[in-house]
């Protein structure tokens, strides 16, 4: 079974990437950013509370997101050949809450792929899809504190994977398939 992290900052093409993924492993994708947003749209209760923090740029509160994917493992398709997480973990106690979850469920990461895009380049995508997906979190403003948290909160994930020797960096600049053909040759050694 494969279970995997994709990771990088905002913008940094893991959403674009998990679906190649997705089609190639047969993985279920699991997106925490999707999932937050299927909950604001449906105006639940953790979706009016979690909505208060994304339109700030600010991370979600880890308990309400582990809940949230907990859920999302426990209802993935029988059929799946595991899992792709996108956008989580977040924080080394979102990351140490994972593995623990995993583990109760007779699963384990197999490795955290991290895609490296050099900021001006972040920010252009991101400006990008603002103006043509019309979320409210791609203008300048919110992507710079954005940015900001994913250094702040976010990097020192990567470490913990290292720790574990789980760790791979990527070059995320290129085109779609360049990067996707990188992951590709990551993967191949993990499985």
């Amino acid at each position: 079974m494969l279970n995997m992290i994709i990771f990088g900052a905002p913008g940094c093409g893991k959403g674009t990437q998990s679906k190649l993924i997705v089609d190639k492993y047969k993985l279920t994708h699991l997106s925490t950013g999707d999932l937050l947003r299927s909950e604001i749209s449906s105006n639940t209760e953790l979706g009016v509370i979690a909505e208060k923090y994304i339109t700030k740029g600010n991370l979600v509160p880890d308990e309400m997101i582990i809940e949230i994917l907990k859920k999302a493992i426990d209802n993935r398709p029988d059929k799946s050949n595991g899992i792709i997480l996108d956008g989580f973990p977040r924080t080394v106690a979102q990351a140490v809450a994972l593995e623990e979850m995993l583990k109760n469920r007779d699963m384990s990461t197999v490795v955290l792929i991290d895609l490296h895009v050099d900021n001006h380049e972040l920010i252009s995508r991101l400006l990008y899809r603002g103006e043509t997906s019309g979320r409210c979190d791609d203008n300048l403003e919110t992507i710079k504190n954005r940015l900001e948290v994913y250094i702040s909160n976010t990097v020192p994930v990567c470490n913990f994977y290292q720790n574990l020797n789980k760790y791979k960096a990527i070059d995320g600049m290129g085109t779609i398939e360049e990067i996707f053909n990188r992951i590709t040759l990551v993967l191949a050694r993990c499985t």
